[in-house]
C-alpha cells in the first residue's frame, strides 16, 4: 500500500507540507515524554515525532488503511499504533501518569476532542493541534469578543491557550474549503475550581446556549440566590463574562 485515501466522513484533509508538519512537533515541550498522536494519517507527523529521542509516542486512528499503512512505514512503533476511536478509548489504558497530545485532528470531531482533553486535565498538559481557523479563534477568544464561547471558558479555566500559526487549505490533502489554524493548550495551575465543576459546565453551557439575552434571563432555569441576580453582573451577556465571573455565578447556585 503506497498511500491511504482520505475519507470525507472521518473529516480526513492529510497534510503533505514537510516545514509545517515539523513547525507543529517543534512547537511541542521538549520535556514531553509520554505523547499520543490522535490521527496518524500517511505519518507526516509521526516522521518526525520519532526522531526525537527518548521519547514514549504512541499513535491512534479510527482509519483501519491508515493504520495498515502505519505498520509498513513505521513498523518501529509496533503496538503502540492502536486502531481505535480516541473518544471512545479509555487513555489511562495508555498512560497511567501525564502525556501530552498532537495531532492533525479530524474537522469533525476537533471539539469533542477537547472535551476529552478536560476529561483527563490533570493528565494532560500539553496539546498542540491542528483546528479549522473558525474552531481556533473561538477556543482561544478572550471575554468580550464575539467569538468567545463555551469551549473558551471550559478550556481558559484550565488551559494558557496560544494561537501559533495559520495553515493555507493547499498544503492539505484534499484541500479543506477553509482556512486552518494551530494552537497550543498548556495546562494552569488551577487544580481545581473553587465552585461545583459539574454545575459550572451547566451554567456556561446555559448561558451561551441563549447568547442574545442578559444572563438574568438565560439563567432562569438554574436555582441562583436572588438578592445575587439582582446585582449588575446579570445584566451582562455570557460573552461580556470572564472565567471568575462564572465560577462567581456557580458559587451562589444551588448544587445540581
Amino acid at each position: 500500500m503506497t498511500f491511504v485515501r482520505p475519507k470525507k466522513h472521518l473529516g480526513q484533509h492529510f497534510l503533505k507540507d514537510e516545514n509545517i508538519a515539523c513547525k507543529i512537533v517543534d512547537s511541542l515541550d521538549e520535556k514531553s515524554v509520554n505523547i499520543l498522536e490522535i490521527g496518524a494519517g500517511m505519518g507526516v507527523l509521526t516522521k518526525y515525532l520519532i526522531q526525537k529521542p527518548d521519547k514514549n509516542l504512541f499513535v491512534i486512528d479510527i482509519d483501519r488503511e491508515s493504520i495498515d499503512y502505519m505498520k509498513q512505514h513505521y513498523p518501529q512503533l509496533g503496538d503502540h499504533l492502536i486502531l481505535g476511536d480516541c473518544l471512545q478509548y479509555n487513555l489511562h489504558n495508555l498512560f497511567s501518569d501525564s502525556f501530552s497530545i498532537i495531532g492533525n485532528f479530524p474537522y469533525n470531531i476537533s471539539s469533542q476532542i477537547l472535551f476529552k482533553v478536560l476529561e483527563y486535565k490533570d493528565q494532560i498538559p500539553e496539546v498542540i493541534g491542528m483546528f479549522q481557523n473558525e474552531v481556533a479563534l473561538r477556543i482561544a477568544a478572550k471575554s468580550g469578543s464575539k467569538t468567545y464561547g463555551i469551549l473558551s471558558v471550559l478550556l481558559q479555566a484550565f488551559y494558557e491557550i496560544e494561537y501559533l500559526f495559520k495553515v493555507d487549505e493547499t498544503v492539505f490533502v484534499p484541500p479543506p474549503k477553509v482556512k486552518s489554524a494551530v494552537i497550543r493548550l498548556r495546562r494552569n495551575e488551577v487544580l481545581s475550581l473553587d465552585c461545583d465543576e459539574k454545575l459550572f459546565k451547566q451554567i456556561v453551557k446555559t448561558a451561551f446556549n441563549q447568547r442574545r439575552k442578559t444572563l438574568r434571563n438565560a439563567l432562569k432555569s438554574i436555582a441562583i440566590d436572588n438578592e445575587y441576580t439582582s446585582g449588575e453582573l446579570f445584566n451582562k451577556r455570557a460573552e461580556q463574562l470572564n472565567v471568575s465571573d462564572f465560577i462567581e455565578i456557580t458559587k451562589h447556585a444551588t448544587k445540581i
